[in-house]
């Protein structure tokens, strides 16, 4: 049974287009799990060979860079305190922290932040509200998107590939392993933040 549901899902023509979609809304929505989808993916693909592994990498990139261009759009359009959700506590501290920095460490920014939910949206917001040359913001976006789905496909895969004959396992796993690596960049990003201050 589980294998004909799996089957079904790896099928499913809908099955992109919701990875897209979630990896898009994750922008602005940061409870939405894109980074557990795109690692339960790569498991798949390392257990049983479906869904293919490019296609996986390449929808994610897609989606993580059209959801930063579109949060960008907002904040070069509307700013950063237009909106409710925009003064929340926390998504209001990171915008500040990010807003003194983002002209002169774009790149750096835009890569870190890939990597922390409320860091990405302050940095694309923030980014936008700047006026950082869209051409030169896409390019990062673009390669920061492909550099977070590389990542996140990757250790789906390699833990998919070890557990192979258990494709529900390795998901599990795969999904355990890269909330402890997140959790760990997040305590080095803070510790590192710390030291500077």
């Amino acid at each position: 049974m589980h294998d004909a549901w799996l089957d079904s899902v790896i099928a499913s023509p809908w099955l992109f287009p919701a990875l897209f979609a979630l990896v898009v809304g994750d922008a602005f929505l940061v409870v939405l799990p894109s980074e557990t989808a795109v690692v339960a993916l790569g498991a798949l693909a390392g257990a049983t060979g479906e869904p293919p592994l490019a296609a996986v990498v390449a929808t994610a990139a897609v989606g993580a860079v059209a959801g930063d261009l579109t949060c960008y759009a907002i904040g070069r359009g509307v700013g950063t305190e237009r909106w409710a959700w925009q003064r929340r506590p926390r998504v209001a501290a990171a915008i500040a922290r990010v807003r003194a920095t983002v002209e002169r460490r774009t790149a750096v920014l835009v890569f870190t932040a890939r990597y922390i939910p409320f860091a990405r949206i302050a940095v694309n917001l923030a980014a936008g509200a700047a006026r950082i040359p869209l051409g030169r913001y896409a390019l990062l976006s673009l390669a920061a998107g492909i550099g977070w789905a590389l990542y996140n496909t990757a250790v789906g895969s390699l833990v998919g590939a070890a557990i192979g004959d258990r494709p529900f396992v390795a998901i599990g796993v795969s999904v355990a392993v890269a909330i402890a690596l997140g959790l760990t960049v997040d305590a080095a990003f803070r510790l590192a933040t710390r030291r500077r201050e």
